[in-house]
């Protein structure tokens, strides 16, 4: 049976735990975890250990260092110790999604100091290096990843780490990938910080597409204005109006290709207060106005059945 971590779903509490201990047993060499969502876990968090994470299904917002972006079924990522992540599904109350991700957690001082013993294993250097900032992969190298990923929870013992060696090999060589955060993010680690970070993202998550004043987060998280204003842009690469605003835009443009809402009506729902804004800002974002987001993205599913 894998190892599959579960949860109620109540709501996540405001003292979650930032920094997460991971524990990998005494046989092993790394984690292999099969996660429900939600669970305590899934919050703004930290390591020193690389974790090499499959979005199984459902979708989301991704939060890797400064970087906001979505995911859908098959998203498959590696962020490299210290930094912050999350990857956040909007769930109705009562609602589980199980199964939803597996995480691959390791240490990559095991590797570094194996390197003696296996030299073959210096040539993974580059590719730790590289993914301090977050990678994302896609097109083939997605798809042999998730599969490797997904065998790995059916064996154990050295067919399970034959597995493990084989997928980093896979993501260490290819260039089906991308880089997620800026290589200057550098956030506050402390505890204290990353609670009222993630308390934040939490609150912004859960109501950005209604009026969001400044003022009344910054008050919510025990600040003034502009403490909380340059705290909030050393913590997540963002400013609160540029994170507020990549919020909006990922909803509407779920809404524009997974519904057939009027843009006028979505434009209203993700919270801009008038069209001509919406348009703009989707533009300068997408480099398409939203009708030729919602035509694009059906030819991409016509193309896909």
């Amino acid at each position: 049976m894998p190892f599959r971590r579960r949860k109620n779903t109540a709501t996540i509490p405001r003292t979650a735990p930032a920094f997460e201990h991971i524990v990998t047993e005494a046989s092993e060499s790394f984690l292999w975890r099969l996660d429900d969502y939600p669970w305590e876990r899934n919050v703004w968090n930290f390591h020193p250990e690389y974790e090499i994470h499959l979005l199984r299904k459902s979708s989301g917002v991704v939060l890797v260092g400064d970087h906001i972006g979505e995911f859908g079924p098959g998203y498959l990522t590696i962020v490299g110790g210290g930094l912050p992540h999350d990857w956040v599904t909007a769930v109705q109350p009562g609602e589980l999604i199980e199964g939803r991700d597996i995480v691959l957690q390791f240490d990559p001082e095991r590797l570094r100091g194996s390197s003696g013993l296996l030299p073959e294993l210096r040539e993974l250097e580059p590719f730790l290096e590289r993914s301090l900032r977050g990678m994302v992969f896609h097109g083939q190298t997605a798809l042999d990843g998730a599969a490797l990923m997904e065998r790995m929870g059916e064996v154990h013992g050295l067919a399970r780490f034959r597995m493990f060696l084989e997928l980093l090999d896979l993501l260490a060589t290819t260039d089906e990938y991308a880089l997620l955060s800026s290589p200057d993010f550098s956030p506050l680690l402390d505890a204290e910080s990353l609670d009222i970070v993630q308390r934040s993202l939490t609150y912004l998550f859960q109501h950005f597409a209604e009026d969001l004043k400044l003022p009344d987060v910054a008050a919510l998280a025990g600040m003034s204005e502009s403490s909380f204003s340059r705290f909030f842009q050393k913590n997540t690469g963002n400013s609160f109006s540029d994170h507020v605003a990549k919020l909006r835009l990922w909803q509407a443009c779920k809404l524009l290709a997974d519904t057939d809402i009027p843009i006028t009506d979505i434009c209203f729902q993700v919270g801009y207060m008038n069209i001509s804004n919406f348009n703009r800002a989707f533009l300068r974002k997408h480099k398409m106005t939203p009708s030729s987001y919602r035509k694009l993205s059906r030819q991409r599913l016509t193309m896909r059945a």
